[in-house]
């Protein structure tokens, strides 16, 4: 497989803000602790202030886990390491859409892999463990319930509501599964021999990068819970993340920076058996939206107590949550995630927990022997591939005509025309100034009108090459969107075998650059 990088620049794809902190500006500086280099973790490392009772609770979970999945060696090694004091994690999280759902999934856990890889070159008197932290606990179906490949769009309805982790694998999901005769082996298998979504989540990924040392932790479990209790009680009862959150937000905006999240004054759910709804404080009281469960102060603090596993971080926590219960000492996350955490600096400041060092996931364009073909014919370089298509196509045909389809020509002959005629008519009556002026008006708008025919007309002697360039702008950005946003992984993975192999081979946490992949016959 071979490979182009692109300037993230020049693709288009990315937002300033995002932009801005990989270039080190600034005026972001106050919003994170460490820059997005290798050099960063020294620093990291130092400032980590993991217990040894959080590492027991954390190993002590995690052997739980991972007991409803087959032996491995790498695995059980990963577990054991987590006990040492010099062991350290490094983090991404995503969404458990069905048969791992976009491409770019996939390159955040490879990103995750190759950067503990990489430390550990570079840092050889510590031990790091890449973690997949699954979102168990998200409640919106609706964004994991399907996946496209090829251009079609395979979905499983379910009337199943709160965490989607919790979701039954039941009759019908099976019925759904034995549908895609196309999915390999390694979905079949964790799908049909689970109980519940984030068994079956857990046992693909394994299957999928087990081997590469990746551990993935489902974090909705009441003893990591328990651990976070502190946070959970100072943002129910004194608001303390949200007013945090809120001066960061503020602050970042006035530079000219959009939020990414909006925090609340209460950032928890309830979570229940079907239930994920917000908590919110109605008076003295608190409510669950939504329900009819109303708690007083010491009702709420009871049930913290008793129930930690019933209160569910939103965006504004899980980031907090995560840093609490891990040895820690990066995010690697997708755009978005990246300059959303920079609202919550302050949060981590407020209870004086470490803030760890945000890196972008890598980031990709797979171009398959068919799609490079047509890039040939076309004569496109790499960079042309971000280009717009109008804007192409205009020029393409344009250069290819020896017609001028502005005729800016004929307008200038026909505006000097109107301007004389304007003149001898005034001369003779001054209000027919008005009715010339119009009548140059509704010329030009006639030349412009057979110019745009014009173009038609050679768009149409062009339409085969017009056409390869549609489809080629169809493969890398389906229906507009960036190819690594959309397509899922079996559309590479079930004509390449060795595809995820090559990207971990390829990928470099440490290179902010869009990689083109070129795969081989």
């Amino acid at each position: 497989m071979k490979k182009h990088c692109v300037d993230l620049k020049k693709t288009g794809q990315f937002s300033t803000f995002f932009l801005d902190y990989l270039e080190g500006k600034e005026s972001l500086r106050p919003f994170y602790t460490h820059v997005p280099t290798l050099e960063s973790f020294k620093e990291a490392i130092a400032a980590s202030q993991f217990t040894d009772q959080k590492r027991k609770t954390l190993v002590e979970v995690l052997e739980d886990q991972y007991a409803s999945v087959d032996a491995s060696p790498a695995i059980d090694h990963q577990l054991q390491a987590l006990r040492d004091p010099k062991t350290f994690t490094v983090t991404t999280g995503h969404q458990l859409n069905l048969f791992t759902g976009p491409l770019y999934f996939i390159y955040k856990l490879v990103t995750v892999i190759n950067l503990a890889k990489r430390l550990k070159k570079a840092y050889p008197e510590y031990y790091f463990v890449p973690v997949y932290w699954m979102a168990t606990e998200d409640h919106d179906a609706a964004e994991i319930n399907y996946f496209k490949l090829d251009g079609e769009t395979y979905r499983w309805e379910s009337p199943q509501k709160g965490a989607v982790g919790e979701f039954e694998l039941d009759a019908t999901f099976q019925t759904f599964l034995k549908s895609l005769g196309f999915v390999p082996p390694v979905f079949k298998d964790a799908y049909s021999q689970s109980t519940h979504l984030a068994e079956a989540v857990r046992k693909y990924v394994h299957t999928l990068f087990g081997e590469e040392g990746l551990v993935v932790l489902d974090a909705n479990e009441p003893r990591l819970k328990r651990e976070f209790l502190p946070v959970l009680e100072s943002d129910i009862f004194e608001n303390q993340p949200f007013a945090a959150a809120q001066q960061s937000t503020q602050a970042l905006e006035k530079l000219g920076y959009s939020s990414q999240i909006y925090p609340r004054p209460i950032n928890l759910f309830y979570l229940d058996k079907g239930l994920r709804e917000r908590i919110e404080q109605e008076g003295q009281d608190y409510v669950v939206v939504n329900t009819s469960l109303r708690f007083t102060a010491d009702q709420l603090r009871k049930e913290l107590g008793e129930h930690p596993e019933r209160f569910s971080p939103n965006v504004v926590l899980r980031p907090v949550y995560q840093e609490w219960i891990l040895p820690n000492l990066a995010y690697v996350g997708g755009p978005a995630e990246v300059v959303y955490w920079l609202q919550l600096k302050g949060v981590f400041d407020a209870f004086s927990l470490p803030f760890p060092v945000l890196l972008p996931r890598n980031f990709a364009l797979v171009l398959d022997p068919p799609i490079q073909k047509k890039m040939e014919q076309l004569g496109w370089s790499p960079e042309q591939l971000f280009q717009s298509l109008p804007q192409w196509k205009k020029e393409f045909v344009q250069a290819s005509s020896s017609l001028d389809f502005s005729l800016a020509g004929p307008k200038g002959q026909i505006s000097n025309l109107f301007n004389e005629l304007t003149k001898e008519a005034s001369a003779l009556d001054g209000s027919l100034a008005r009715a010339f002026g119009a009548g140059e008006v509704r010329s030009l708008k006639i030349l412009e009108q057979l110019g745009a025919k014009l173009r038609k007309a050679e768009e149409r002697r062009h339409a085969v090459v017009i056409q390869r360039a549609q489809k080629v702008v169809d493969f890398i950005s389906p229906g507009g969107s960036p190819q690594e946003r959309v397509v899922n992984v079996m559309q590479f993975y079930l004509a390449y075998p060795l595809f995820l192999e090559r990207l971990i081979e390829n990928f470099d946490p440490f290179e902010f650059k869009m990689y083109l992949f070129y795969l081989e016959e």
